[in-house]
């Protein structure tokens, strides 16, 4: 999260592709330096983004980021994270309308940040680090309420050159990708990096405490304590004290004091009663999943294993089968399945039992001791239980197609597209299980559904020109057409929309 006191952080401490750093310092949400701190962005002023170029803009990074190593691509946690941020954002008036969706990047700082377009990451160090689901409930509120007041869409457009030069240089970058001219990331480089790098935008002091507020309002609304806000921002600034300047400076000048904001916090809570809100059990299996997910060094694996022996000793109930549930995960990843199978029957005793992340584990061990039979039984018996987890829908489709099961694995596709339409992944199983079985249109038409979704509207229109070229079924031809013009449209208006910004 954007922080004060955290610094800027010109090469992108989320550890992005050098494209992707690029394009994020171009723009001024969480592109800071500070590691941890109290959540912050740059300074609100000026003329405003239209919803529909930031929609845009936001799309296209998001488009970039998921092709990145720190990108969390675990369903198990990004259906988690955006089910808590549209949880509150569908609880503050000023949230209707605006899409949120969450997701999660692999760094251990304790950090969140806000792109355009709704999109919210958050580093797995703060969920790693968080002591409560209200404390982690207490960083998206104030993220989400960065995006509903549009703080970001004005503040990308300050009116000073600086900010110009940036604009213009993502969207010169963004005409470059739709015009199918190499990769969106390194147009970005090309055009801006150097003149972003060390530069520092930050919202203003009252956009800060809208924020808070905003958030403080959110966390009421839908049943977290709000207690947990000054839990973790008090932390935050405890753990970024060292990184503080001297009082005094262009930083400090134009964001509220840390100190001050809790105050504000601690105010609206001394009139309201007392709060007992229950953490979910997925939020410890999450927190445990994700912990395993950035510890990537020897000496780091080694801490983790520590800490989660320390935890399973220490505690009871569902921390302590997520405790468990961690070991064995990182059994998994060792490619020990003999430890991971022992852990896991340890994370399976109480609470454990009505784990789907624990089941889909299973399930996964079972795949990688090639017993397909088991993996399958344990599939289909979770997804049962569960039908609501995105996470056991796939862990179902893989199985079905490393059982050589593909035919059911595309009609089980068929269902979950329906529920889940929004889920991209699912379109490019689809193609892979259609490309298996010799349908080779249909897997260009799904895998252009797939690029479609993720933003990638030139390479979704290549696959559908492959498929006409593919089919000789002239209705089938008259279909593609339609969609290939569609798509085309689409580009078009895109691009006149980032034209008339360029020369705005």
């Amino acid at each position: 999260m954007h922080g004060q006191p955290i610094r800027a952080r010109p090469r992108l401490r989320l550890q992005l592709t050098a494209g992707m750093a690029a394009i994020a310092m171009l723009l001024p949400v969480p592109v800071r330096s500070q590691p941890m701190g109290i959540p912050s962005i740059g300074a609100a002023s000026g003329a405003e983004l239209s919803p529909a170029l930031e929609s845009l803009l936001g799309d296209a990074l998001m488009e970039q980021g998921r092709r990145d190593p720190t990108y969390i691509d675990a369903p198990e946690v990004n259906q988690y994270l955006t089910e808590m941020g549209r949880k509150l954002a569908a609880n503050v008036p000023a949230g209707q309308g605006q899409r949120i969706t969450v997701f999660a990047i692999r760094d251990p700082q304790i950090n969140a940040f806000a792109l355009p377009g709704g999109y919210v990451g958050v580093h797995s160090g703060l969920i790693a680090s968080s002591e409560s689901e209200s404390e982690l409930a207490s960083v998206l509120a104030h993220e989400i309420a960065h995006v509903l007041q549009r703080h970001i869409a004005r503040g990308m457009t300050q009116s000073s050159q600086s900010n110009a030069v940036m604009i213009a240089a993502m969207v010169g970058a963004l005409l470059a990708g739709l015009a199918g001219s190499g990769d969106l990331a390194m147009g970005v480089a090309a055009f801006g990096q150097a003149a972003a790098v060390d530069r520092q935008l930050g919202f203003s002091r009252s956009a800060e405490q809208e924020a808070d507020r905003l958030g403080f309002e959110m966390m009421r609304n839908s049943g977290y304590d709000p207690r947990g806000m000054v839990r973790m921002f008090s932390r935050m600034m405890n753990a970024s004290r060292l990184n503080e300047s001297p009082v005094g400076g262009a930083y400090h000048s134009t964001h509220p004091q840390s100190g001050d904001r809790i105050s504000d916090i601690e105010n609206r809570l001394q009139n309201l009663p007392a709060a007992r809100q229950s953490d979910s059990d997925a939020f410890w299996y999450v927190r445990a999943l994700l912990r395993v997910m950035q510890a990537r060094d020897g000496q780091a694996q080694r801490q983790l294993v520590d800490t989660l022996n320390y935890e399973t000793g220490r505690t009871e109930g569902v921390q302590r089968s997520a405790g468990w549930y961690g070991l064995a995960y990182a059994a998994w990843q060792r490619k020990d399945l003999a430890q991971a199978n022992e852990a896991l029957e340890k994370a399976r005793e109480g609470a454990g039992r009505n784990s789907p992340q624990v089941a889909r584990l299973s399930v996964m061990l079972a795949l990688a001791g090639e017993e397909y039979g088991q993996a399958l039984s344990l599939a289909r018996a979770a997804a049962d239980r569960w039908p609501d987890d995105q996470a056991l829908a796939l862990a179902m489709v893989e199985t079905l197609q490393k059982s050589n099961k593909d035919e059911q694995a595309v009609e089980a596709l068929g269902g979950y597209i329906k529920r889940w339409p929004d889920i991209a992944r699912l379109h490019q199983l689809q193609a892979q299980s259609h490309e298996r079985l010799g349908r080779q249109v249909q897997a260009r038409q799904a895998m252009a559904r797939y690029y479609e979704m993720v933003g990638a509207l030139p390479s979704a229109v290549e696959q559908l020109r492959q498929a006409r070229n593919l089919s000789q079924d002239f209705y089938v031809q008259s279909e593609l057409d339609v969609r290939i013009r569609a798509l085309r449209e689409r580009l078009d208006s895109q691009r006149a929309l980032l034209e008339r910004f360029k020369t705005s």
